[in-house]
């Protein structure tokens, strides 16, 4: 009977294990032990885009032989080098992705968040502790890596030429749906399941999050999406990204002409036969790479798209910070140079603009660039975004601010006044959760926030006992929910800078469809 009892005693112990070994479609992997998760830090969800597979779209990963322990994090996709970022550390071989479960078995059938990371499509890197916290709340955390910078998102002539549908600069955005994919097959070995995926990302990832929210190659990949800090709504031309336009196909190639004459190259041939970092030391000083209206993977103006409702109509959670642009207003700008830029920037409504954002002192002109950086960059596509949904689709759009006073943030700029860009990171993190004693207030604001994020993946709804009643977006009710020392439901903020940019943006939509 003894016997019996510690057998059974043994049986429930190891049963209630996390799953530190599965199979995935290409081999046998070995995670590690991270308190109650099992966590597989590098797992190769495509081949290597190295060699003849630079510029190309994402093949499958080779399989292995034996156990794969996927215990140390991958390479960063090659980027410039700077402090913490270091040549050796970054690699071409980049395509992994890794994996936070807290499962006990393949049978549990846990909703998964995808983490998609920012860094302006140029830098950054799938890896860190992000997942920890969300994963401990019963959810499997899934982080993938992507090609970034001229890599990831060159469109060329030659580019365009080689591809059997005549397109070429969204190859991070297809490894993004290739990682998906390879979710939809793979996850279920992880103890999760895959008709509950949601997609998640800052800055970068969030804009992903909202171009593969409206690309037809992402359909049926995900069931709901959250955007921090982005979304993919300002006008396109024909010209290189430039004064808040996005650049279409033909206006990305033009950059890539331009890119391949100042690496002194003649063809594509001569760029593939480059080192990776030599690539990226030569985009130094050259205007950043960003995706492209390619009719493939973005077939159009997000705007118009959303418009006509030709878009994966998912709920979404679409969240933006109260002072983003701290982290991007040149701390030395003057009120003259300010008010140039105003000018150039807003044209015919330059006046209007100085009179929303004005610049008379240099201090004031430090606040309004950031305003007018928030605002067209992060606050005026968020608006869009719910919004547009809120007319067009089925799906409910909830709208966020974050607003928490806190002395720690990613902006070392002391004029700030709110939550700067990337700050909501260490609301996920766990930078606050861990410290409550230093941090209560944002501690507080972060355990709402986390609850509101699981909730959402489980159920594509964040509402949960305990957490103040959060509608949909209306936008003529107080419907966005601001986190700010607990949570409450205000109107739009900064209403009237958000109007004004609304303006400015069909303003210039109406003059690019004019040339076109």
């Amino acid at each position: 009977m003894i016997l019996m009892v510690c057998a059974m005693m043994l049986a429930a112990d190891v049963m209630a294990q996390p799953l530190l070994k599965t199979h995935v479609e290409t081999g046998d992997l070995e995670g590690i032990l991270d308190g109650q998760l099992a966590v597989y830090k590098a797992i190769p969800y495509a081949a290597p885009p190295v060699g003849d597979l630079r510029w190309r779209e994402p093949q499958p990963a080779k399989p292995w032989e034996g156990v794969l322990k996927a215990d140390n994090f991958g390479p960063l996709p090659p980027q410039p080098t700077r402090p913490g970022r270091t040549a050796d550390m970054m690699s071409e071989d980049c395509l992994y992705l890794g994996i936070a479960t807290p499962a006990k078995s393949v049978n549990d059938r846990l909703p998964v968040m995808v983490w998609i990371h920012g860094g302006g499509f140029q830098t950054e890197h799938y890896g860190g502790d992000l997942w920890k916290h969300l994963a401990q709340r019963g959810v499997v955390i899934v982080s993938i890596e992507y090609r970034t910078g001229a890599l990831g998102f060159l469109a060329h002539p030659e580019l365009s030429k080689e591809s059997k549908d005549g397109h070429s600069g969204n190859y991070g955005l297809l490894d993004q749906i290739f990682a998906l994919q390879w979710v939809q097959r793979n996850i279920a070995n992880f103890g999760g399941d895959p008709s509950k995926v949601t997609i998640f990302g800052e800055s970068a990832g969030a804009i992903s999050c909202s171009m593969l929210c409206a690309s037809p190659l992402a359909k049926g990949l995900f069931r709901a999406a959250i955007s921090q800090s982005g979304g993919s709504f300002a006008p396109w031309s024909d010209k290189p990204r430039a004064l808040g336009l996005d650049a279409s196909q033909k206006g990305a190639e033009q950059q890539g002409l331009a890119f391949m004459k100042h690496l002194k190259k003649k063809n594509i041939k001569q760029m593939r036969k480059m080192d990776a970092m030599e690539l990226c030391d030569g985009n130094v000083g050259f205007a950043g790479f960003w995706p492209c209206v390619d009719g493939y993977v973005i077939c159009d103006d997000q705007y118009r798209l959303y418009e006509r409702g030709e878009y994966n109509d998912v709920p979404v959670i679409v969240m933006t910070n109260s002072d983003e642009g701290a982290l991007f207003s040149p701390a030395n700008i003057k009120a003259e140079n300010y008010q140039k830029q105003a000018q150039a920037m807003f044209g015919d409504m330059a006046d209007e603009a100085l009179k929303i954002y004005p610049g008379n002192t240099d201090d004031e002109a430090w606040h309004s660039n950031g305003d007018a950086f928030r605002d067209l960059g992060f606050a005026w596509p968020s608006y869009a975004w719910v919004s547009l949904q809120t007319k067009t689709g089925k799906s409910p759009a909830y709208a966020a601010f974050l607003a928490q006073p806190s002395t720690r943030s990613f902006s070392p700029d002391k004029r700030r006044k709110g939550v700067a860009h990337a700050d909501d990171i260490l609301y996920l993190n766990g930078e606050f959760l861990t410290q409550p004693d230093k941090y209560p207030a944002e501690a507080a604001v972060a355990e709402i926030i986390q609850q509101y994020w699981v909730n959402f993946a489980k159920t594509c709804n964040p509402n949960g006992k305990g957490l103040p009643y959060w509608p949909s977006f209306d936008d003529s009710k107080p419907t966005t929910m601001q986190f700010s020392n607990g949570a409450s439901l205000i109107m739009v903020p900064n209403r009237e800078k958000i109007n004004f940019i609304d303006r400015f943006i069909k303003s210039k939509r109406e003059q690019t469809e004019s040339q076109r």
